[in-house]
């Protein structure tokens, strides 16, 4: 099966999941959407409809950090990668018509394949974020690996549950990345 036919098909299964949501899409569906037979889409996803939704999701996360590699482009130091990264993670979230959608009427249905991808998603953060914590200093004492680890892990936290922050706000966005994510991790001016 080529990866033209493996990606129309994944294509199909999140057109399926917009209109009837996770839980209902199924084989056939999909099958029916990408005009192909169920049995063409067993040969591509031999797992059936867990390996087809599971694919979907990898695909639209992989989608969503193409896009945020993008918005990042340019980006001169680590303060910058990581407040445009924030922000424009936390909006497309937001106006995440499937994603919100999904979230508010199948959260057990989505979070386990989240789950799934969290590992994939936080170790991507951390590899992007790595070579701009080096340029700005690490702190006296702190390791390169748990420092990437950490701020993708808080980065991700922020996204998803902001708190006290306003993540449209560009003022609060540095804010929260110069003073709460990046202090005792990088050199500060006062220690350099």
């Amino acid at each position: 099966m080529s990866v033209d036919s493996r990606q129309r098909i994944i294509e199909a299964t999140y057109a399926c999941v917009a209109r009837r949501g996770m839980a209902k899409t199924t084989v056939e569906d999909v099958a029916r959407e990408a005009g192909i037979s169920r049995a063409t889409v067993y040969r591509a996803f031999p797992g059936g409809r867990d390996e087809l939704i599971d694919a979907t999701v990898s695909w639209a996360v992989l989608d969503f950090f193409a896009k945020l590699y993008e918005r990042i482009q340019g980006a001169t130091d680590l303060e910058e990668v990581m407040e445009r990264g924030i922000m424009f993670a936390h909006r497309s979230i937001v106006e995440h018509e499937v994603l919100q959608r999904v979230m508010q009427t199948e959260p057990d249905t989505l979070l386990p394949a989240l789950t799934v991808e969290s590992i994939r998603i936080r170790e991507g953060i951390a590899q992007v974020l790595a070579p701009f914590v080096v340029d700005r200093g690490l702190a006296p004492g702190v390791d390169l690996d748990a420092a990437a680890d950490f701020l993708a892990r808080m980065v991700l936290s922020y996204i998803s549950a902001p708190g006290r922050w306003d993540l449209e706000d560009p003022d609060q966005v540095a804010r929260l990345v110069r003073f709460e994510l990046l202090a005792g991790v990088v050199v500060t001016a006062d220690s350099r």
